[in-house]
């Protein structure tokens, strides 16, 4: 009888082991179902296009379909704030630019979330500069110009941001306390609006991530004033930076990275980062950053936890300075 009930407890316990510890082979398993990749942006832009090409490219590695799923609204912290709340299971994970994984912490009051603390790191994606772009029917052609006629005709000037709080608003707002100048900051849900209406000459100026405007540039149905990196673009060689335009130390760069909710475990985690940059080694990744002028980058999850510090930690005092709160 004591052998019995001996055995029974050891039966029972197994039993609760495999109840409570089954997350090493269930993370080895994954991805065993569709994976959700939130984009807390609209559809259209170049960051939606590289996502996409990630997307496809981790469907096809590692066996099961990665689906973009676009939700645009408050700055990115929308989807971001989806992503935080989801089951940290690797089956939702976020495709984030610079506001919600970093500085809307620093410029929104009311965050419901964390960036630092909600989400586990993977990997940095890839860089590109911001642009200062014009209709071209304002007689600007660069940024001495428009800092003149900005002067003659302060708060005229309407600029097109792709969302309140995002880097292209706050990179707006910084272009105006260092140009000393003042705009009208007109926010869209997403930078495939801000390009339809500086096209059809609805606003003046955009200030966004440079790959959607290239095309539109070189078409002559928009004007590159400057971009917002120390160093040119190649894929707009002939347009001077902010800093070669006499505003020295002027500088931000639109980034784009995986995250996972926090408690992602490390497998995961480790699948996700060795993927992604395989995809930004292979051909199609390399097509698809050149074909949206980005510079892929790579690295470990921590290489991206430590960016991620170093961007709160530059942006921190310009925010407080500037008084950018929203």
């Amino acid at each position: 009888m004591k052998a019995c009930v001996t055995r029974r407890a050891a039966l029972a316990i197994g039993t609760a082991g495999l109840w409570t510890a089954p997350r090493p082979g269930w993370a080895q398993a994954w991805p065993s179902r569709p994976v959700t990749m939130v984009l807390p942006f609209s559809a259209g832009g170049g960051t939606d296009l590289l996502a996409r090409a990630l997307a496809q490219y981790l469907s096809e590695a590692l066996g099961q379909q990665f689906v973009v799923d676009n939700r645009a609204g408050a700055g990115g912290n929308i989807g971001a704030a989806a992503v935080a709340r989801a089951a940290p299971d690797g089956n939702t994970i976020l495709f984030g630019t610079p506001g919600p994984l970093a500085n809307n912490k620093l410029i929104y009051k009311s965050l419901s979330f964390d960036p630092e603390q909600a989400f586990a790191p993977v990997v940095l994606i890839a860089k590109s500069p911001l642009i200062v772009a014009a209709k071209t029917s304002l007689p600007v052609r660069d940024i001495r110009e428009l800092v003149v006629h900005a002067r003659a005709n302060p708060g005229k000037l309407t600029v097109g941001v792709p969302g309140n709080g995002t880097l292209g608003h706050i990179t707006a707002l910084l272009l105006e306390k260092e140009l000393g100048i003042s705009l009208t900051s007109v926010p869209y849900r997403g930078t495939a609006q801000v390009v339809n209406d500086l096209v059809g000459g609805q606003i003046d100026l955009a200030m966004d991530f440079l790959p959607s405007y290239v095309p539109v540039v070189q078409d002559g149905k928009a004007r590159a004033l400057a971009v917002t990196t120390a160093q040119r673009s190649g894929d707009l060689p002939e347009v001077e930076t902010v800093q070669e335009a006499g505003f020295r130390g002027f500088e931000a760069s639109a980034w784009y990275a995986l995250a996972a909710p926090a408690g992602t475990p490390g497998e995961i985690i480790g699948k996700l980062n060795t993927a992604t940059n395989a995809f930004l080694r292979s051909p199609k990744g390399q097509e698809a950053l050149v074909k949206l002028s980005m510079q892929g980058v790579g690295g470990s999850p921590a290489d991206l936890r430590a960016f991620i510090v170093s961007e709160l930690q530059k942006w921190g005092p310009v925010l407080k300075e500037a008084d950018i709160s929203m």
